[in-house]
C-alpha cells in the first residue's frame, strides 16, 4: 500500500491492484478511514466511503486532498501506468 502523503495525522495511500476503479485515494487517521474518487476533468472529489468520521474530519481530509490534488494524480499515474507526469 504505497503511501502518497502524511499530513495532520492522516495517511493518504493507494492499493496497488483495485481493478478498473477511477483515480482515487484511501485515507486513514487512527480508527477513521475514507476513500475519495478524483474527478480530474472538473477538479472535484467524490466521497465513496467513510467510517467513523465526523463532519469536521471530512472537511479536513477534503482540504488535504484538494491542496495535494495534482500530487495524488501524478502518483496514481506513476504507480498504475508507469508515467512520471
Amino acid at each position: 500500500m504505497p503511501t502518497v502523503l502524511y499530513m495532520l495525522g492522516w495517511r493518504l495511500f493507494f492499493f496497488p491492484n483495485e481493478g478498473n476503479e477511477p483515480i482515487h485515494i484511501h485515507c486513514e487517521n487512527a480508527e477513521k478511514s475514507c476513500k475519495f474518487w478524483l474527478d480530474v476533468e472538473n477538479f472535484d472529489i467524490i466521497e465513496t466511503y467513510s467510517y467513523s468520521m465526523t463532519g469536521r474530519d471530512k472537511r479536513i481530509i477534503r482540504k488535504i486532498i484538494f491542496q495535494n490534488f495534482d500530487l495524488i494524480v501524478q502518483e496514481w499515474e506513476r504507480m498504475h501506468h508507469g508515467k512520471d507526469s
